[in-house]
């Protein structure tokens, strides 16, 4: 991409509170060999389904696709740990010609003498699109034979984008919890949208607990085959991360009545706010007092050990990019709140309400992107000269090339960001990173200067 590209592409993609702003164009199908940041169908089915901790998955199609997505969400269990291992049927030259559905079933039967799993998941990936395995008769036969639940979670490559694998995930989900009868009187909620990435789904638990709410199952962090099969039996489900949930939520309440609305919980304003919420759709009156105190004694708690890192950070520039577009919003709260300015925002999957909300938190002149890619980013951190990039793998090393501090919101993290407690751990690692004593030494090295920093430390 040449100088001219990029300012073209610029153009297209910058908002800001000027009327004339123009729309980004969100959900587009990632193109084979193209420079989208997106992953691929396969992938975002995979991420949903990966952290049901006592299901069995099997990647239907060549050993790299299994390899690119062991154990990718990195979540944590409370009890069984069998999602950690991943499964293949590995097609070669041979199944590719002559199709490989014998080799699938001969897998699945396999898997079902060997472990007695409650659940399998079949995953067909790009390949299996284009030889035309049948992996629903597949999946239905072998059910019949070995009386297990055998998913196929239709996730076929060329044929969208990451998007639309976690829809194809919420599709299987539906498939496993689709024959469960409601109760008369439902109770609890479900969490949809969260995967326990550092126990942040056992703090928002420990959290609606002492308040006098009920979590029936995650989906799908820390959940299980039963777990899951409680869901219908809620009055309420909360959806956090919209982009791979709202789906799901839609199609329970159109097929349970299930009710739902977003939550996040990033962040100590927006952490306040969803437990209000919760409290006052499912709570009585004393629920409603619970949750107030609750909240008044965890956010003064977090605004006295948090004032002190809002005094060092205020006035600098962040750049974030992350794959939805809730995290994205929580992130320019949560920044705001320590009085960093964000000058760069993007994401992978966002939605366009979300890049509405993006801009109204944001100022004039801050650029926003959709599915960006590497090269953009380098030069509108570069052009916005920002001090900080919160994103996850793929963006480490580009933080790193430019000498920008970098906070880690991967899903292989393993410090929990979520809730009262992951305000803070977010405000002490975005001050380890800004205030590191070796963005001195790099600004030296090339003859730039940041007195705030040399005041600070020297």
């Amino acid at each position: 991409m040449n100088i001219n590209l990029l300012e073209e592409r610029k153009n297209s993609v910058m908002c800001n509170a000027r009327d004339d702003a123009r729309h980004i164009e969100c959900g587009k199908n990632s193109a084979a060999g193209s420079v989208s940041q997106r992953a691929c169908v396969y992938c975002g089915a995979r991420v949903v389904l990966n952290p049901i901790t006592d299901a069995y998955h099997i990647v239907h199609g060549p050993i790299g696709c299994s390899a690119y997505t062991w154990d990718i969400r990195g979540s944590l269990s409370s009890g069984s740990e069998v999602y950690r291992n991943s499964f293949s049927t590995d097609l070669r030259e041979k199944d590719i010609i002559f199709g490989g559905e014998k080799k699938l079933a001969a897998a699945i039967d396999e898997i079902a003498e060997t472990y007695s799993p409650k659940v399998i998941f079949v995953y067909s990936t790009c390949v299996v699109g284009i030889i035309g395995d049948d992996i629903d008769a597949v999946c239905k036969s072998a059910e019949e034979r070995t009386g297990v639940r055998v998913i196929p979670v239709r996730s076929t490559g060329f044929a969208g984008n990451k998007a639309s694998g976690y829809r194809a995930a919420c599709d299987a989900i539906m498939d496993l919890i689709g024959d469960a009868e409601r109760p008369e009187k439902p109770s609890g909620i479900n969490f949809l949208g969260d995967f326990n990435l550092a126990g942040e789904m056992w703090i928002v638990k420990s959290y609606l607990t002492q308040i006098g709410i009920t979590i029936n199952t995650a989906i799908t962090g820390d959940s299980s085959y039963e777990s899951l099969k409680r869901a219908p039996g809620a009055e309420l489900n909360i959806v956090q991360c919209a982009g791979s949930m709202h789906y799901l939520a839609r199609l329970m309440e159109e097929k349970f009545g299930i009710p739902f609305i977003s939550v996040s919980f990033c962040g100590v304003e927006d952490t306040s706010a969803s437990l209000r919420t919760i409290a006052k759709l499912v709570g009585d009156s004393e629920t409603i007092a619970k949750t107030e105190a609750f909240i008044t004694e965890k956010a003064e708690e977090a605004e006295r050990l948090i004032a002190p890192y809002r005094k060092r950070l205020s006035g600098k520039h962040a750049a974030i990019y992350v794959g939805g577009g809730f995290k994205a919003i929580s992130l320019i709260k949560q920044f705001n709140d320590l009085g960093i300015k964000t000058v760069v925002v993007g994401t992978q999957t966002g939605r366009e309400e979300e890049y509405e909300t993006i801009k109204s938190l944001t100022d004039e002149g801050t650029i926003i992107l959709d599915d960006s890619n590497p090269f953009e980013l380098e030069a509108f951190i570069k052009e916005k000269k920002a001090d900080i990039l919160v994103g996850g793998v793929k963006e480490r090393p580009l933080a790193y090339k430019l000498g920008v501090a970098f906070l880690d919101h991967n899903h292989e993290r393993k410090h929990p960001l979520g809730g009262f407690v992951g305000a803070l751990n977010f405000a002490e690692e975005a001050d380890l990173s800004l205030l590191s004593p070796v963005w001195r030494h790099v600004k030296k090295d090339r003859g730039e200067t940041d007195e705030k920093l040399c005041q600070l430390e020297c």
